[in-house]
């Protein structure tokens, strides 16, 4: 039988604990079959909504941009991802064709970024950009020349992040990324990158405890 729900909290409402989000009448026992999937679902993507808030409010007074990745839970992408832009983020990636990202293994088999960008411009579809991740400085200034449309900066400290950003003097966009926690992140965008990517913000989220409560009408 049909159940019938009012929204009472809106996407991306800060809300505190004992706050309702949704109001409704049905068959005790259809609510009672699909409270479980539907608490699960809501706890993750609050969680993942209240994650990515933190995050962005620790890089207030800055320009940084907060990123997800496409390290999610199978199945459930599309809901955290826009769960991430409900808390104040922006969505990387999707899936593989939505951006060129040349890694180490790429580099590796193509035998040098310069060789890799190449390859990955030649094929690349009109208008796509093509990042690499560069590990060191050498590779910063190696992307550069071979033509990178954009560098992601793995796993480098607040001082290499300065440095990168000096080498780079604004030609192309910077993402910082790795390991990055509520506790780094603020530094971390300090250092003049423009945007800092999180894996853990869907891969590893919060629960917000969240529970259903039934009243006989």
């Amino acid at each position: 039988s049909a159940m019938q729900f009012s929204v009472v909290a809106e996407d991306g409402q800060w809300l505190q604990a004992g706050d309702p989000l949704l109001q409704g009448i049905g068959n005790a026992r259809d609510v009672l079959a699909a409270e479980r999937v539907a608490l699960n679902l809501l706890q993750v993507m609050c969680g993942v909504a209240t994650t990515v808030r933190k995050f962005v409010e620790a890089v207030e007074g800055t320009d940084v941009k907060i990123l997800d990745t496409r390290k999610t839970i199978p199945g459930l992408r599309p809901l955290q991802k826009y769960a991430c832009t409900v808390g104040g983020g922006y969505n990387h990636r999707y899936c593989l064709d939505d951006g060129i990202l040349i890694k180490d293994n790429h580099i590796g088999l193509s035998g040098s970024i310069t060789q890799a960008v190449t390859e990955a411009k030649a094929s690349a579809p009109h208008g796509m950009k093509v990042q690499v991740e560069c590990d060191t400085l050498e590779q910063v200034k190696d992307a550069l020349v071979a033509g990178a449309d954009m560098l992601l900066l793995d796993n480098m400290s607040p001082k290499m992040l300065k440095q990168a950003v000096e080498i780079v003097a604004g030609s192309v966009p910077l993402e910082a990324s790795g390991g990055v926690t509520l506790d780094t992140v603020g530094a971390i965008a300090h250092t003049g990158v423009g945007y800092i990517s999180v894996g853990s913000m869907t891969s590893s989220p919060m629960h917000v405890d969240i529970g259903l409560d039934i009243y006989r009408a």
